[in-house]
This record gives C-alpha cells, structure tokens and sequence, in this order.
C-alpha cells in the first residue's frame, strides 16, 4: 500500500512540475526548417504534432524530422510551455509512455548552434533557437500562426 500511496504521489508532483509556469514564455524562440521545406507559417497544434511524433511528413511527402534543445535550455522550456502546452517534465513522461511503444523521442543538441547544423544538414528538418541566433541561408524561419 505504502509503495502505491508513493507512486502516486510522485505521479502528482510530476503532472505539478510539469505544468508552464506563468513567465514560461519569458524567452522567446525562433522555429527554422530546412531550406527545401515549403511553406512560411504554422500553426501551434501542427507544431506540437510535429514535435510530439504525431505527423511523419511535409506535405510534398518528406519525412519531418524535429530535433529539441537541452531540457536545461531555457528555450526548451519556452518552447514547451508555448507550444506544447506543458513543462519539460510533462514533455519527458509523455516520451516516457511512447518510447514503451518503441517511438523514440526527437534528438536533442545542446546548443543552437548544434540545431542549426543540424536542420541546415537534413532535408525535412525542424528545429527552434533563440531568437537573437545568427542563421545561415541553409535554414528559413517558418512563422508561427494563431
């Protein structure tokens, strides 16, 4: 009973910790794509699926491949809060279920400079940095929509 009794308590303070706090949005981000992928703007619920492994590919049939920052990157958090509408540890107990059904979670860099390499190397690529991030021509910022 005890262990019961401890599982659910842990289960309660993850969903706690889990939730965006109010100056979540406090550093802002911008989300760039691969040069080849079309279009200038999304929305937050196609990104959220994109970044949640919910949507396999681009509309011209290229497979999307998201890629996230650090969980200690303050633009994670941003990120998350903003668009996946949960704190970093939400985001980790979800991949924690999918991952149990053999879906493996976006890779992760360290910095924006990884993830800029990174989308700008992979056709198909989806990333966000900062916003103040310098950005080569090999990635375009894509617009989020209401």
């Amino acid at each position: 009973m005890r262990r019961v009794l401890v599982s659910v308590f842990a289960l309660a303070a993850a969903l706690v910790a889990g939730t965006p706090s109010a100056d979540a949005g406090a550093t802002s981000y911008r989300v760039i794509v691969h040069h080849q992928v079309k279009g200038v703007r999304i929305t937050r619920g196609v990104l959220a699926s994109i970044f949640l492994k919910q949507a396999p590919t681009w509309t011209d049939g290229t497979a999307i491949l998201p890629v996230d920052q650090s969980v200690r990157s303050p633009v994670r958090r941003s990120f998350s809060a903003d668009v996946l509408q949960q704190g970093i540890p939400g985001v980790q107990f979800y991949w924690q279920r999918r991952m149990s059904q053999g879906i493996t979670p976006p890779p992760v860099k360290a910095t924006d400079e990884e993830i800029v390499v990174y989308v700008a190397s992979t056709p198909g690529a989806i990333g966000y940095v900062s916003a103040t991030t310098p950005l080569p021509d090999s990635v375009r910022v894509i617009e989020l929509a209401e």
